[in-house]
């Protein structure tokens, strides 16, 4: 969907827990993607891991994809063509070319089934959350080192991923550039999402006056984390427009797959910053 902006953009949010394996993860993910297609979704977003998480770092190291000969982009760069909507796929694991590492990388995918745009993930969840789990990101994956600007139907798409929300500069400067949408596809732990996960993105939402869109992993995965769902769309006002159904005492691998849809007004945004113009407004600290 390139051209003229659009007044209105109908979005889709994916919820699920990805399995250990692309393959696995994509007999359920490909008939998701069909049906938010059918419910008239110009936009569907998938999120973090959206092709595996897996069991082990020597699992992670297998399972990697070269970033230019990827199997699973190929079969969803497919499945975008063959509804000519646009596709983001809110992060896959791929091996880069120039040395061999690997990042975790969003990838907007066009309704033509080319790659219009794709963001290496920044900020490294290096942390400890309570879950028994160390979690370092950094040992794992190289960070990426510029944001992202794209668009959707005519309307700025700025790309984020998880980790990414508790920095707000990074979305200060994407709505400044330009997005009026932003995308924040997670796999977020289950104890940090329930104490930070809404309050982290309406936030986003509010101090940006833009669209938030979270899809979310959900479930016990393959290397026994597990992930809080939720995945949400936010209004430039902070308005919860979308949630899907999570069961927080039910962490089965495949308990919570939902899809949420919501019609953005995009009028919204300009709205939304002229009645609180601080997005514009610069300050002399650092």
């Amino acid at each position: 969907m390139t051209g003229a902006a659009v007044d209105q953009l109908r979005v889709a949010a994916l919820q699920y827990c990805a399995a250990g394996t692309a393959d696995e993860t994509l007999a359920r993910l490909v008939p998701m993607i069909n049906r938010a297609a059918r419910a008239g979704a110009g936009l569907i977003c998938l999120p973090e891991a959206a092709t595996f998480l897996a069991a082990s770092r020597e699992a992670l190291q297998t399972e990697a994809e070269w970033e230019d000969d990827s199997p699973s982009l190929a079969r969803l760069a497919d499945a975008a063509g063959r509804h000519a909507g646009d596709l983001l796929v809110g992060s896959v694991f791929v091996r880069r070319r120039q040395d061999s590492r690997i990042v975790n990388r969003s990838v907007l995918i066009g309704g033509d089934g080319t790659i219009r745009a794709t963001y290496d993930k920044i900020h490294m969840f290096d942390a400890d959350v309570g879950d028994g789990r160390r979690y370092r990101e950094s040992d794992h994956f190289a960070a990426g080192d510029r944001m992202k600007l794209s668009e959707s139907g005519g309307v700025g798409l700025g790309l984020t991923i998880c980790y990414d929300v508790r920095f707000p500069h990074l979305y200060r400067a994407l709505a400044r550039a330009g997005a009026s949408v932003i995308t924040v596809p997670a796999a977020f732990t289950f104890p940090s999402g329930k104490a930070h996960w809404h309050v982290l993105l309406r936030a986003r939402a509010i101090e940006t006056g833009s669209f938030i869109i979270a899809p979310a992993q959900c479930g016990t995965h393959a290397d026994g984390r597990r992930t809080y769902g939720h995945a949400l769309i936010i209004s430039p006002w902070g308005e919860i427009l979308a949630e899907a159904a999570s069961d927080d005492d039910n962490a089965a691998a495949d308990g919570n797959d939902a899809i949420i849809h919501a019609d953005l007004d995009i009028g919204a945004v300009d709205r939304a910053r002229r009645a609180i113009p601080s997005l514009h407004t610069d300050s002399d600290f650092t």
